[in-house]
């Protein structure tokens, strides 16, 4: 039982790994580009957010944000609220205490 969950989270770190390398040029060029497109934003958001518990990814989620941010902060802090829900133990902690 113990092999298996190693096999699992090296399966889930490679995962992360493979995801940082697609989503990192997209990412950077939706910046350099200066996007608005919600649309291919708000979608790579979505991809980044499965991933977060990897601190790379993570990085790049925030830096995402950041830039869209000004684009369009409601939907953005959406995206911050999404990412406490799934990932952010001590926000999880906070909530179940009040």
């Amino acid at each position: 039982m113990l092999e298996d969950l190693k096999i699992l989270i090296e399966r889930r770190n490679e995962l992360a790994q493979q995801a940082l390398e697609r989503y990192r040029p997209q990412v950077e060029r939706i910046i350099s580009n200066q996007s608005t497109n919600d649309h291919e934003i708000q979608r790579t958001l979505d991809y980044l957010l499965d991933f977060c518990f990897d601190d790379q990814i993570l990085l790049l989620f925030k830096k995402l944000c950041r830039y869209y941010w000004d684009i369009n902060p409601q939907a953005t802090a959406d995206y911050v609220n999404y990412y406490r829900d799934m990932w952010d133990e001590e926000s999880k902690k906070e909530n179940d205490d009040n």
